[in-house]
């Protein structure tokens, strides 16, 4: 490879550090591994290479690890959050209503499919653009693509319209918005420097700002089944996106949400489907329903349609006992590829996994789970995640998690069920193994149980 392209050269040269030596990511990758702090003709000057192409995966590998290891302080986080948002297409805001929902994830995070449409039957302008799963998370694109027909790869122009004639659309990210962020993601992912505070943090507000969204209400999850192992990096990322929606003059509320185990029962794409509309049929888990309830007032109340968020939890809970939320969720569906009255359907058109397979308790006790994190590869082993982005997900395979954390059980009490296909049936005996010694432990003590919901910031 040439040197030119070793040391990527901006193309006006003119606009140049202090000492007049026109930039390139050499000198960038030289300046943070010393912990100094980067310019934003530097920071600009870096995601325009990454977006235009010109810059080799090595150099921008190589300056994310500087980064990770030397830090960069709250102005850098903003400036590179700007440049990387200013790399795509950015709608301009909608109204006043417009308030968007992101979570950082966790297995079985189906929040989305419910407070959604039930946001939008409230009167919220609701524009999310939603991602795929890696690693032991699932993405909310991939639970949708389960149903037939639906279509999550609209244009912006499509995006624009649904959203002003409908007022929800849900997409999957496109090359149009924030593309620096895709290759950097990408990058990340596969060189170990994606669990830092301020790249997290450039990379979901670069997406979420770009949406055209007055507000943004985040779910941060906690625990061994979520993204943030505790309570304190929880805190630590809802601090900055926090300042970082302050600094671009939007309204963030983060909620700190538990997820030492799945919320819900359902794990798998079609499956955690299924489960979604079992809340917005007014039954479902009580977790699930209980954080949508919440998750969606606020977003009523930020978006300006309730005085209070007392009156705002009364709205919503109005909107889904009335069944609104659920005709804006059949709406919704059709209107982007899937069938008329899918809730009516959905059990016919689903695709589950035909085996189930029971994990039954082999003590009396109570049940506490060791590493939770481990179901989510579970489940990646059975086909319903990714370990690499160009992965095929099977949306029939899944987990049902009947027994929760506190909960007490007899002898032979089913504390999961694995569906599968028959032709998978050598990997499951090495599961039940796995599940027994890593996964669930039966103790005579009853564990202590923690709040859904941590913390409000």
């Amino acid at each position: 490879m040439h040197e030119a392209k070793k040391n990527i050269i901006r193309k006006n040269p003119a606009k140049s550090i202090k000492n007049e030596t026109p930039l390139t990511l050499l000198s960038l990758i030289e300046k943070k591994k010393r912990g100094k702090e980067l310019s934003a003709e530097e920071i600009s000057f870096f995601i325009d290479s990454v977006t235009e192409g010109s810059a080799p995966d090595y150099q921008i590998a190589a300056l994310l690890m500087a980064i990770f290891l030397k830090n960069i302080n709250k102005k850098e986080t903003y400036l590179l959050t700007k440049a990387m948002l200013e790399s795509g297409h950015v709608f301009d805001v909608f109204n006043q209503h417009t308030i968007d929902k992101h979570s950082t994830g966790g297995i079985g995070d189906k929040s989305s499919l419910v407070l959604a449409p039930l946001a939008a039957a409230c009167g919220v302008t609701v524009p999310m653009i939603a991602g795929r799963g890696l690693g032991h998370t699932g993405g909310t694109v991939d639970k949708l693509e389960s149903i037939p027909g639906f279509n999550t790869a609209l244009t912006i122009d499509q995006f624009s319209d649904q959203l002003k004639k409908f007022g929800l659309v849900l997409m999957g990210q496109t090359e149009s918005i924030a593309p620096a962020d895709r290759k950097l993601y990408a990058l990340r992912d596969v060189t170990g420097t994606v669990d830092h505070i301020g790249l997290i943090t450039a990379s979901i507000m670069s997406k979420k700002l770009a949406e055209g969204a007055a507000g943004i209400v985040m779910d941060i999850k906690f625990g061994s089944a979520a993204f943030m192992p505790d309570k304190k990096s929880a805190l630590k990322l809802a601090k900055s996106i926090s300042a970082m929606g302050a600094a671009f003059g939007k309204k963030v509320t983060c909620f700190i949400t538990d997820m030492n185990g799945p919320t819900g029962v359902a794990m798998g794409n079609a499956s955690e489907v299924l489960e979604s509309l079992q809340v917005l049929q007014g039954r479902g888990p009580a977790d699930l329903r209980e954080l949508c309830l919440e998750l969606t007032a606020e977003m009523v109340f930020m978006g300006k349609l309730a005085k209070n968020k007392r009156d705002a939890r009364f709205k919503v809970e109005a909107a889904l006992a009335s069944g609104l939320a659920l005709k804006k969720f059949d709406e919704f569906i059709a209107l982007q590829g899937g069938p008329n009255e899918f809730s009516q359907q959905a059990k016919n058109l689903l695709k589950i996994a035909p085996v189930k397979t029971l994990v039954v308790a082999r003590k009396k006790g109570y049940v506490q789970w060791k590493d939770a994190y481990k179901l989510g590869e579970i489940l990646t082993t059975l086909g319903g995640g990714r370990r690499k982005k160009t992965d095929l997900i099977d949306h029939a395979v899944g987990i049902q998690v009947n027994a929760r954390i506190g909960d007490k059980v007899q002898v032979g009490d089913t504390l999961m069920i694995i569906e599968h296909h028959e032709h998978q049936k050598n990997l499951i005996e090495n599961i039940l193994k796995e599940i027994e010694k890593d996964i669930v432990v039966i103790t005579p003590k009853k564990p202590t149980s923690s709040k859904l919901i941590w913390k409000i910031i």
